[in-house]
């Protein structure tokens, strides 16, 4: 839990620099997403007169669901203490839930800006969830399970093979995630673009901890769909249950270095694409839905794809 929660910011502040680099700026150093975020943390609350009690309950809920949701992926090693619960439905679940509050707060504060963020919030989540159900159920009819770490054991044997059915659910699981956590094309995480921004546009009443709270969460469902990709498809280097500490250490350089390698393909993408308009945003993660289920159709037409 402890490894996640000081990684997100990292992994932030890595795919910032990259892209300002690619883009021939300096950048922000790469520590400055733990500088906002104390400073933040210093400021005081705001808050607006007509927000009801949810508006200052929501960033807790919101910051713990997702914390929860990234200590229950396999990240280095297999058969952690809380293994026994990191089923992938649970997990959808959870950030599911933390998506709705952050709904329902944008609602809250009654400004136009909430409510067009939330409805592009809702509108994007009822498209990618149902993605994601058919890419979890497609990984479940191939490992067998919906348990994390036993999913991951099942991948990282000789008995996965090449099966397109794989290859498909992880373009779908690409696409989602860059929905899900407002990239571009979706959405530009830079900008306060009143036509055109959906997350911020449900965070812009937020001031203070609570908007410091928000943000470490983005961090961390940025982290929780990157260790799901790495433990799913790139299961290589995570140590077994009853690994000595080299083993360990190796895994957690491993974890690492797959978040390196996951921030470098997302800066390189963002900076190769331009954001799409958002009536587009349906035909994207239509896509995706088209793909998983193409994955899930393939895995009971044949078994050696």
């Amino acid at each position: 839990m402890l490894l996640v929660l000081l990684l997100s910011p990292l992994l932030t502040g890595f795919v910032r620099k990259l892209k300002a680099r690619l883009l021939r700026r300096q950048g922000p150093p790469l520590l400055q997403s733990y500088r906002d975020l104390v400073r933040l943390m210093r400021k005081d609350v705001v808050l607006a007169d007509n927000a009801s009690w949810l508006f200052r309950v929501i960033p807790y809920f919101i910051f713990a669901a997702t914390w929860i949701a990234a200590s229950l992926v396999p990240t280095f090693r297999n058969g952690l203490m809380f293994s026994w619960s990191a089923d992938l439905i649970a997990i959808i679940a959870v950030l599911g839930s933390a998506r709705f509050a952050l709904a329902l707060a944008g609602l809250d504060a009654g400004t136009s800006f909430g409510g067009i963020g939330s409805s592009r919030e809702v509108m994007i989540a009822s498209l990618a969830e149902p993605a994601m159900l058919m890419i979890m159920f497609t990984l479940a009819l191939i490992a067998g399970s919906t348990q994390l770490s036993t999913m991951s054991a099942f991948m990282n044997s000789p008995e996965v093979g090449l099966r397109v059915s794989l290859g498909l659910a992880l373009i779908a699981l690409i696409i989602v995630a860059i929905a899900e956590n407002a990239r571009i094309p979706v959405d530009n995480p830079a900008t306060h673009l009143e036509l055109t921004m959906v997350h911020e546009a449900m965070v812009l009443e937020y001031s203070g901890r609570h908007l410091a709270l928000i943000e470490l969460s983005s961090a961390l469902k940025l982290l929780v769909y990157l260790s799901l990709i790495a433990c799913l498809f790139a299961p290589w280097g995570i140590s077994p249950p009853t690994a000595e500490p080299l083993p360990l250490i190796f895994g957690v350089a491993a974890y690492v270095a797959k978040l390196a390698v996951g921030g470098a393909l997302l800066a390189l993408f963002e900076t190769a694409i331009a954001k799409m308009r958002v009536f587009r945003v349906p035909g994207f993660l239509g896509a995706a839905l088209m793909l998983a289920l193409l994955a899930t159709l393939l895995r009971f037409v044949s078994r050696s794809f």
